[in-house]
């Protein structure tokens, strides 16, 4: 049903409304615990550093993956910051535009990002995947691409589009 132009949501449209912000609220902090305790990275920072990882030379502008962390740039310089402290990423100007900066993956953030892998993926499945049949999951991936278009501007980054596997 398209908006009715009521102010309020009600029956199955509340139902669905509430289902669907409370996963939006509670899974990103089982995805959060799981990463810190297992790996000292926030679901974040892990999203940061695979990104790095399925990267050309493990190496990316700022910008692009801001984009693709759909965060502000003061956001990803932050947990930037975090990561290099750990010796897991390193900024440098781009030598083909010094405006621009650009994030590698260092050799000890791949180990850590092959090492975090495994135990994120067991997560997904444990917490999403598994709980759903083939025929679900293939709704659920067609109804959160309708979102996502209805929430981004045309021609961003979309989910799976620069990754075999996403996280």
């Amino acid at each position: 049903m398209k908006s009715s132009g009521q102010e309020r949501l009600a029956g199955d449209d509340l139902q669905t409304w509430a289902a669907l912000a409370t996963v939006l609220e509670w899974l990103p902090s089982a995805l959060d615990e799981q990463l810190q305790r297992d790996s000292g990275l926030s679901h974040f920072e892990y999203g940061v550093m695979y990104a790095l990882a399925n990267a050309e030379d493990r190496t990316l502008r700022m910008s692009v993956l801001a984009g693709y962390a759909n965060s502000s740039l003061s956001r990803l310089s932050r947990a930037v910051t975090r990561l290099e402290s750990k010796g897991w990423v390193r900024r440098r100007p781009d030598p083909g535009n010094g405006r621009y900066n650009l994030a590698t993956l260092t050799e000890l953030g791949a180990r850590t990002v092959d090492e975090a892998t495994p135990k994120h993926v067991r997560t997904v499945y444990r917490l999403v995947l598994d709980q759903l049949t083939e025929t679900q999951k293939r709704q659920l991936r067609e109804a959160s691409r309708r979102i996502l278009r209805a929430v981004k501007a045309e021609g961003e980054w979309e989910p799976g589009a620069h990754a075999e596997q996403s996280t």
